[in-house]
């Protein structure tokens, strides 16, 4: 550019320099608006650094971690990359792209996920002290008596329920045939950590009558005392259990889940696995089909005791698999 500046042509510099003219004139034009200090390099690419101080980043992240956009008056029911760049713009008046969103995003070791659903009335303070003082004195005291204990649910099930994928085309949704007929039936089980597995499938509600016949069927299928541990369903409680519980205390007792906690419950997981399997991936085009579907997959999961103690794996019910 000193050349240049000379009076030597551009074409002439370009050739004693080996440059291109085109290159030349673009330092020309740096150099007419910002001086020689224009003409410094500039890292190529994408920006390596971020706009937000460390505390700030580490301020966002509490926040995702912490909550759910609405606590925060955003007009977001999940965190997407629109909910953290509105967050970033109000908080700390940062404003970015929806790519520099997510590049933060991933940056921070965030990943896009499906939420699970957790009932607003939970008590933490009662799950807590479930945790750490209640079970673990349930399990001392079945242990001290030579007792079994089990952990028991209910679920209703219907044909037209689905999960999973099937291959097709791109852009073709494959259509696969069902029955237009919706029929359903209810499944009431329990389980051990030790493997052991006992269910009733059954059509119609479930009352206080189908809850005492499955329990005097599981004291007989234990063949010694049986820890129960269900949910606080009202049938659960009700008065004609309480009443047949307290009469034959010497081969059963009952104990309840803190309220709103399925996550708690090993028999959840299993829920999940037979709708899953025996619903979801097998088709029945009638009641009688779909019942056998049923029972026959429960069957083959009671002569695999490994499959049920893998249920007690999970990272909410661990806690109940020693």
């Amino acid at each position: 550019m000193r050349a240049v500046d000379a009076g030597m042509s551009i074409a002439e510099a370009a050739r004693t320099f080996d440059v291109s003219r085109q290159a030349i004139y673009n330092w020309s034009s740096r150099v007419a608006e910002g001086g020689q200090r224009a003409l410094k390099s500039r890292p190529r690419g994408r920006p390596r650094g971020t706009r937000l101080a460390p505390h700030q980043a580490a301020t966002t992240v509490r926040m995702i971690l912490g909550g759910c956009p609405d606590q925060l008056r955003l007009p977001f029911a999940l965190w997407t990359r629109e909910a953290v760049q509105l967050l970033l713009a109000r908080r700390f008046g940062v404003q970015v792209s929806i790519s520099t969103t997510g590049r933060y995003l991933r940056r921070w070791g965030l990943t896009p996920q499906k939420p699970m659903r957790r009932a607003l009335e939970r008590d933490p303070v009662a799950v807590a002290h479930w945790l750490r003082t209640e079970y673990p004195m349930i399990a001392r005291r079945a242990k001290t008596e030579g007792a079994e204990i089990w952990w028991g649910d209910e679920m209703g099930l219907r044909s037209d329920h689905q999960t999973g994928t099937t291959w097709g085309r791109r852009g073709q949704t494959p259509v696969v045939p069902w029955t237009g007929q919706r029929f359903s039936c209810n499944m009431i089980s329990a389980l051990t950590n030790r493997g052991s597995l006992a269910f009733k499938v059954f059509d119609g509600s479930f009352t206080v009558s189908v809850f005492l016949d499955f329990m005097k069927r599981l004291v007989r299928h234990a063949g010694r005392k049986v820890v129960l541990i269900v949910d606080r369903l009202r049938v659960h409680r009700a008065r004609k259990v309480r009443a047949w519980v307290e009469a034959h205390a010497a081969q059963i007792e009952l104990h309840y889940l803190p309220a709103y906690s399925p996550h708690l419950n090993p028999d959840e997981v299993l829920n999940q696995d037979v709708k899953s399997n025996a619903i979801g991936r097998r088709r029945a085009y009638t009641p009688h089909q779909m019942k056998a579907n049923l029972r026959g997959y429960l069957r083959s999961t009671q002569r695999m005791p490994h499959v049920v103690k893998s249920f007690f794996q999970e990272q909410h019910v661990r806690y109940a698999a020693g």
